[in-house]
């Protein structure tokens, strides 16, 4: 028997909690001061966590060239993220994909979304979002501010072979602090 496949679902910009969350990353994006006081590494990712509008939870992330988040989600969360410096690419996929019962999916042809974002573009997502972002730089250090209404439960890691999509595995908060 072979994996559960999904189609290609319209989605947009959700107007509830993301746009608001949009609005606050994009201003948050603009604070030359904030963005200067991140520690940037070469060899890894560096974050301080903000405090977010409403009870979200927001972060402020360094991306040293080539740094990447891999395939994930945002465990049912609304979020949005804004390139602050330097540029961002994110892939993700056009569907809604089920949140529970399953550990392989077979994605339709036609799902993949790829958007660059410079300073101070941003994008909003609903709760079923599934990406990746990373700097696509090989010598520039990237710097965004996400957030995320509820504060995130989990975040669920995926891997992707061709049209393959397989989850690998669930971190929880503690993991993060």
């Amino acid at each position: 028997m072979g994996a559960p496949s999904v189609t290609a679902v319209a989605t947009g910009p959700d107007p509830g909690p993301a746009a608001g969350l949009l609005d606050f990353v994009r201003r948050t994006a603009a604070d030359a001061a904030l963005i200067a006081s991140l520690p940037l590494d070469p060899e890894g990712r560096t974050w301080i966590r903000l405090e977010g509008p409403g009870g979200s939870e927001a972060w402020l992330i360094g991306w040293p060239p080539g740094a990447g988040t891999g395939w994930h989600d945002h465990g049912g969360s609304h979020g949005a993220f804004a390139a602050a410096a330097g540029r961002l690419t994110e892939q993700s996929l056009a569907a809604q994909l089920p949140t529970e019962g399953w550990k392989v999916l077979e994605l339709a042809d036609g799902i993949d979304r790829e958007r660059r974002l410079t300073d101070g573009r941003g994008r909003a997502f609903g709760p079923h979002h599934v990406h990746q972002v990373f700097n696509p730089s090989t010598a520039r250090h990237a710097v965004s501010v996400h957030a995320y209404f509820p504060p995130l439960p989990m975040m669920r890691r995926y891997s992707r072979a061709g049209q393959v999509l397989r989850l690998e595995q669930v971190e929880w908060p503690e993991e993060w602090a």
